[in-house]
């Protein structure tokens, strides 16, 4: 039978990677995963399935809410599919990993799937490459994770990203001091979330707090911006919770002061996301022109213990399918989707072609036989479909070979000792040539 084009369309949210994008995200996971190595972070690998009510334990609501389930035949438990990686995490590091000395320092990579409204450009299929760093409570640990994430973009070759700094424990005291509660306070933090300060101000007439509260929640939707902003924002707060926090975003500032990266980072003390999950410091990572976060992180110092293991922690991960829309027209990640060379033999045997195949993979130069039969042409015109750089035609001559780049069709002679010389891409791309 013969399946139609709609009996082999994937469900909507999920999406087939070719090889040009697949080498373009497994470069890119390659570059964050060695920031995190050389920032002494080892990786784990997570199982694709957990038993729901484990993986539910280190869960908020919303994510339980867009978790896939489905029943096991063999132990008649319900099985999930995560839909995220940290509470995995947090498992591994309060099970399997209790006995070994703190701090922790994890990184990992992996899919997740989420239940979601299909809207345009959304996926259910999210890409995480992220570290956590169990064990530890101090400023030091939360510039940690920030400095971090810097790096990891800066490798990558941005220079247009800010990363919008939060605290949640600064919304929490000034929510707390309110006395509001239940739905009233529920929607007052969709209103701050919206940073709609008219909405704030209505449900204010509607549910009266005291002054000093009202001016505190009021502010909320424009307070971000740069590191003056702490001042003040210290000069009007006065409950002790949310000027806790501040001092607590004032010492990581300092910190990111001492590694240079402060000019990265931007403020905002109305950030609400995470304020059931996380328990201080909050970021995101944006770069310039695109909407959506390249990576998110904070604190989370009370999820191990839901698993019997009570230990500070905090972490962040990146979004990597965002991250590639931002970096993949970035020559070294154009250059990492494509294969060096393709051999042509035009010779009476093929020893020759595969002693040099030898010699340039040895190299490190990625190279393909044309094992197919076919004209000069044809080979030609399949390494410039396949995304080949340079088509190399290897006939009974000892001596030499003749270049072709796949880009103009430019020819140069190369000789037999330049297939060994590392550069010799380089000589390829920059010589003159013939057409």
């Amino acid at each position: 039978m013969i399946l139609s084009p709609v009996d082999i369309a994937l469900p909507r949210g999920v999406s087939d990677f070719l090889p040009e994008a697949a080498a373009k995200i497994d470069s890119i996971e390659s570059r964050l995963l060695r920031v995190f190595e050389l920032w002494g972070f080892r990786r784990i690998i997570t199982p694709r399935l957990e038993y729901e009510d484990v993986l539910a334990t280190g869960m908020g609501d919303e994510l339980k809410g867009r978790t896939y389930r489905f029943d096991d035949r063999q132990s008649g438990r319900l099985l999930a599919l995560p839909p995220d990686i940290t509470p995995q995490i947090a498992r591994i590091a309060a099970t399997r990993m209790a006995a070994l000395p703190l701090p922790h320092r994890i990184s990992y990579s992996g899919r997740v799937l989420r239940q979601t409204e299909i809207q345009a450009g959304r996926s259910r299929e999210i890409f995480q490459t992220g570290v956590e760093l169990i064990g530890l409570n101090s400023p030091e640990a939360d510039a940690e994770m920030i400095v971090m994430a810097i790096e990891a973009m800066q490798v990558l070759g941005l220079d247009d990203f800010t990363i919008d700094l939060g605290q949640v424990e600064f919304c929490h005291g000034v929510f707390q001091a309110s006395g509001l509660s239940d739905e009233p306070l529920r929607q007052l933090r969709e209103a701050v979330s919206r940073k709609d300060s008219s909405a704030v101000a209505s449900l204010l007439n509607e549910h009266p707090v005291s002054a000093d509260s009202a001016r505190e929640i009021s502010a909320l939707p424009r307070l971000f911006g740069g590191r003056d902003l702490l001042k003040t924002t210290q000069d009007f707060v006065t409950n002790p919770r949310s000027l806790a926090a501040l001092e607590n975003l004032r010492q990581v500032l300092e910190i990111l002061d001492i590694h240079g990266v402060a000019d990265f980072v931007s403020i905002d003390l109305g950030e609400t996301r995470g304020l059931d999950y996380h328990s201080g410091i909050t970021f995101e990572g944006f770069v310039t022109g695109f909407g959506e976060p390249v990576c998110c992180g904070g604190r989370y110092d009370n999820l191990t213990a839901r698993y019997g293991f009570d230990a500070p922690a905090t972490g962040f991960t990146f979004n990597l399918l965002n991250l590639l829309q931002t970096v993949e027209r970035r020559p070294e990640l154009q250059r990492c989707a494509t294969t060096d060379f393709l051999l042509f033999n035009t010779g009476s045997d093929r020893k020759n072609v595969l002693q040099v195949a030898r010699k340039l993979r040895s190299q490190g130069f990625t190279t393909a036989r044309d094992i197919i039969r076919r004209d000069f042409a044809q080979s030609l015109e399949y390494a410039k479909k396949m995304n080949i750089r340079c088509m190399l035609v290897i006939g009974d001559d000892q001596e030499s070979y003749l270049a072709v780049r796949s880009s103009d069709g430019c020819t140069i002679p190369i000789k037999i000792d330049m297939i060994v010389q590392p550069d010799l891409m380089n000589y390829i791309e920059e010589s003159q040539g013939e057409n």
